[in-house]
């Protein structure tokens, strides 16, 4: 059964948690949706773990509107998310809508994501009643986190935890179904998972969220160049793909690759007439 909104949401109703991972290509989307997880998100963490990009902030709306795609379209049940990069709604809130229109039209994503700004709340507004689902996004704010004193929990104080939740309530009353705290302290995290309709996915936000959420790639250990304390990592893919390709060196090196097995071959009669043929 294809996941939607209402599910999300009885889930929050239910005391269900909602398992939530990132997934940017066809091979990787469809083994995430197998596992049975309720939303894959195109992350624009696209840009760092796969296209090597130094911050999120350079990925374009085409690279994500081509991996969105991807994802969309080899995804059976899961809810797909498209992550609205940097270029699509902060440097011109204005072609925000446009931007999202896109990610549901051309790439067949089932709703965006955005992160708090400036004016998150009127673009929220703006795509949320043209009918488009938007999931929010405050803490640490990977877009913008230079204006936040760099990579660092949010809420740590009175003053920065009140305006996490006066954000919270403004995306609630804009629309959103949903929210991600990034880096958050718990207790806060707790405080408004309680008391927002919206379903809340945590990543370095504690336990008390509705539900979490990983970059895939951190998971299963294939993104090396830092590693966040929120991480967990559940397998070695990068240590067993050196392996592999060790081996696959060695076999070739030696000639024991490819074997009869993962060979062709050519009809005996008709590999002596090109023989004779040949020989003329």
């Amino acid at each position: 059964m294809k996941i939607d909104i209402p599910c999300i949401l009885n889930k929050k109703k239910n005391r269900e948690k909602i398992s939530m991972l990132t997934a940017y290509d066809c091979s990787f989307a469809p083994l995430v949706d197998e596992a049975g997880i309720d939303i894959v998100l195109i992350g624009d963490s696209l840009a760092n773990v796969v296209l090597g990009m130094e911050t999120t902030k350079e990925i374009s709306m085409d690279e994500m509107i081509n991996h969105s795609r991807a994802v969309a379209k080899s995804t059976k049940n899961a809810m797909v998310i498209g992550d609205m990069p940097y270029c699509a709604y902060q440097e011109h809130p204005d072609e925000a809508l446009g931007h999202a229109k896109r990610f549901i039209d051309e790439a067949g994503c089932d709703a965006v994501k955005l992160e708090w700004f400036d004016d998150a709340l009127a673009v929220t507004e703006r795509i949320v009643g043209s009918g488009i689902p938007v999931m929010a996004h405050i803490g640490l704010t990977p877009q913008t986190a230079d204006l936040l004193g760099g990579f660092k929990v949010q809420g740590k104080d009175v003053d920065t935890a009140k305006k996490l939740i006066a954000q919270t309530k403004g995306f609630e009353e804009a629309g959103c179904f949903s929210i991600v705290f990034e880096c958050v302290p718990w207790q806060i995290a707790k405080i408004i998972t309680e008391s927002t309709r919206m379903a809340t996915i945590g990543i370095g936000a504690g336990v008390h969220c509705d539900g979490q959420v990983l970059v895939l790639n951190d998971l299963l250990g294939l993104f090396k160049a830092f590693r966040p304390k929120f991480v967990k990592t559940y397998a070695n893919l990068a240590e067993t793909t050196v392996s592999a390709v060790k081996q696959y060196i060695q076999e070739v090196e030696r000639g024991a690759f490819p074997t009869d097995k993962e060979s062709f071959s050519m009809n005996e009669e008709e590999f002596e007439k090109l023989q004779a043929l040949l020989g003329d």
